[in-house]
């Protein structure tokens, strides 16, 4: 009895040895025939990292179905193929993205910048006759801000019109002073065109307005016909400039003109004449062209011995006054004997103010700090040396270069 159930259990075991080898193969099978009919649907086991054991021909590293070309090839690899483009001799592997710095949380995202405002310059270049020099282009000038040269990135030279002022001194003086004054502001007013804005402006103890910015001449020239009788004799010049300056401050548009038809002389003024220039150098975009009245009056009685030292002491501060505010503005002072000159002088001022160069730069320094800053305007050739100006001839030209002499930088608060 052991015998037959030794042997029993002994084909049993193969039996069923035989069973799970045709369950095997059975499965297998259809398996790998699917697998050979549509290869591009077989799925690489995810859960086994184990790869195969390597061909007895093939190095252990190397895949003999893998296309990919090697990294030092510099081909591109992936499933775009074996297409190899060599790298250049010397060539560097690119350099690594920046790292972003990391973000704290619950911090707010800062950016920081930094407006640069735009410095404008009006230009007026003329020969020593006073005529206008034409023609000149953007390379040709050079701006140089407390000795630092600055890059020009606006330029324009094109006939503008005019928005000015026009101050005049009107006060019980002198007759001749009165009618210098007229003549000079009626030939002004006789030269404006219909594009211009120009506001009439007379002061002896106080300012007043006589006519506002206005582009009809006929309202100008009855402004001036009101001036008959003057009320007061002190001629505050400093106080009425400054009121001046202040309401051309507020006022739109780009450059802005004041036409000062005065003696130069300040008799009762509530500020005094530093207040004064502080308020010039710190004006930006206006021009002023002081015209001097009574010089005629002047010469004739200091050639009679009637004008004592210091009496002519007084009429050569005033010309230095006015003289001061033309050049830090970028203007020109006119000191005429007789009036035969008023007529050429109000043409030469009215060629100034149409015919300039306007450059602007943004200067180097960008700090808000409200200091004074020297500006010195200079010619260029293209080659960087000095610009010669030659007439018909060929004959070298001396030119002037007429601009103000600096501005106030903006003060900003922190």
């Amino acid at each position: 009895m052991a015998q037959k159930w030794f042997a029993s259990r002994f084909f049993c075991r193969i039996f069923s040895g035989v069973c799970l080898l045709a369950a095997v193969l059975a499965a297998s099978g259809p398996l790998s025939a699917r697998a050979q009919d549509s290869p591009s649907t077989q799925q690489p086991d995810k859960k086994s990292d184990k790869k195969a054991d390597p061909a007895p021909d093939q190095p252990a590293d190397q895949n003999p179905s893998d296309t990919t070309p090697p990294s030092e090839s510099g081909g591109p690899g992936g499933d775009v193929g074996p297409y190899i483009v060599p790298k250049k001799k010397g060539e560097a592997p690119p350099p690594p993205p920046p790292s972003k710095p990391k973000k704290i949380e619950g911090m707010p995202d800062y950016s920081i910048r930094v407006d640069v405002p735009l410095v404008n310059v009006d230009v007026l270049v003329t020969t020593k006759d006073g005529q206008f020099v034409p023609g000149l282009k953007k390379e040709n000038f050079r701006i140089f801000e407390d000795g630092v040269d600055q890059k020009v990135t606006n330029f324009n030279q094109s006939e503008a019109p005019i928005t000015a002022v026009m101050l005049i001194e009107f006060a019980s003086t002198n007759y001749s002073y009165l009618r210098d004054a007229l003549n000079s502001s009626y030939t002004f007013a006789s030269q404006l065109k219909k594009d211009d804005w120009v506001a009439v402006v007379e002061y002896d103890m106080r300012t007043h307005i006589l006519v506002d910015f206005t582009q009809d001449k006929r309202e100008v020239m009855e402004a001036l016909n009101t001036l008959r009788i003057p009320g007061f004799s002190e001629r505050n010049l400093f106080d009425a400039l400054y009121e001046t300056l202040d309401r051309l401050e507020g006022t739109e548009g780009g450059r802005k003109y004041v036409i000062l038809v005065a003696s130069g002389q300040d008799t009762f003024s509530k500020i005094n004449y530093d207040t004064i220039l502080k308020k010039v150098k710190a004006t930006q975009n206006v021009t002023i062209y002081p015209v001097s009245i009574g010089r005629a009056l002047r010469e004739r009685a200091d050639a009679r011995g009637a004008v004592g030292p210091i009496a002519n002491l007084d009429f050569l501060q005033a010309d230095n006054q006015m003289n001061t505010f033309a050049r830090m503005t970028g203007g020109k002072a006119y000191f005429p004997r007789f009036d035969g000159e008023l007529p050429e002088i109000f043409h030469d001022i009215g060629t100034s103010i149409r015919n300039q160069y306007s450059l602007g730069y943004r200067p180097t320094n960008a700090k808000s700090d409200g200091t004074y800053r020297k500006l010195k305007v200079e010619l260029i050739a293209p080659d960087g040396g000095p610009l010669k100006i030659r007439d018909q001839r060929g004959k070298d030209v001396k030119v002037n270069i007429v601009a103000r002499e600096g501005y106030t930088a903006k003060h900003v608060v922190d």
